[in-house]
């Protein structure tokens, strides 16, 4: 019993829901893996494409990994707009968050929903640690997660979403292991706070302009001229520029950034384990 092909949909500014993502496929075991990368806008089109022509022959079984990181609690707001792009298509499926060390609060539980708007049947979930977007030498929030222990975590999640896949024989087993999943959060959820216009900024004295800035931003907030330009009404916080900049050229000043990233630090130290909800039957 095996799953026949693995489809991975996820948004990853950091790479850290992709690595996550990968292992568990790696776990599943499949002989067929394609992935949908919603993480540069340009991609969105053609990866949304991409996962509704995909599925293959009727009888084989398959699963849909859907990944995204958690911002404040709850589902960053850029990676539902993107996964809201995707078609289930009464496909199986397994939804992770990946969280920075501090709680995912409802993000799982509204990952879950999404899914089965969609079309998915999620039949299993999962909460795994990333370095904390904030994370910097000065300010360390679970600084190198996923570790190797996380990763052995991811395999054997996807060990066992093979197992339920491969379990599956019927239509009414399927709704069976749906409806026995129990994902924790609440519904309303979480509130949204508006996110102040606060991004990013160079040093020009480090800057090499070599471009990967721009090139990794998720959403295009960054454009190269004489000196780096930044729209900070675009900017997700990610951090994406920071942690891929080579000279350390890209860095957060902004005061209200800095005294998060310390009661993050001050606080959120102690680490946490990956969480894994499974819809089957015990």
């Amino acid at each position: 019993m095996h799953v026949d092909s693995t489809l991975l949909a996820y948004f990853s500014p950091t790479n850290t829901t992709k690595k996550i993502l990968e292992k568990i496929s790696e776990g599943v075991g499949s002989s067929k893996v394609e992935v949908v990368d919603l993480t540069r806008p340009e991609m969105v089109d053609a990866t949304s494409s991409q996962l509704k022509q995909s599925g293959g022959k009727e009888e084989e079984k398959q699963l849909v990994i859907l990944g995204a990181p958690v911002y404040g609690g709850r589902i960053a707001s850029e990676a539902l707009s993107r996964l809201k792009h995707l078609k289930g298509n009464n496909r199986l499926a397994a939804v992770v968050v990946v969280y920075g060390n501090r709680a995912y609060e409802d993000a799982l539980l509204e990952l879950k929903d999404l899914a089965t708007e969609l079309g998915f049947k999620p039949v299993a979930g999962a909460a795994f640690i990333g370095e904390h977007s904030f994370s910097s030498k000065s300010t360390p929030i679970a600084v190198g997660r996923p570790d190797e222990a996380d990763l052995v975590n991811a395999w054997e999640f996807g060990k066992s979403l093979s197992r339920i896949v491969g379990s599956v024989s019927q239509i009414s087993q399927i709704d069976q292991i749906v409806d026995q999943l129990k994902i924790p959060g609440n519904f309303p959820y979480k509130e949204r706070h508006a996110s102040p216009p606060i991004s990013p900024v160079t040093k020009e004295d480090l800057c090499i302009k070599c471009g990967v800035c721009a090139e990794v931003c998720p959403t295009q907030a960054i454009t190269m001229e004489e000196t780096i330009l930044t729209n900070v009404q675009a900017c997700l916080r990610c951090c994406a520029c920071i942690k891929n900049c080579p000279t350390d050229a890209r860095v957060m000043e902004h005061p209200k950034m800095v005294e998060i990233a310390q009661w993050l630090n001050s606080n959120c130290s102690q680490r946490r384990e990956p969480e894994i909800y499974s819809g089957e039957a015990q």
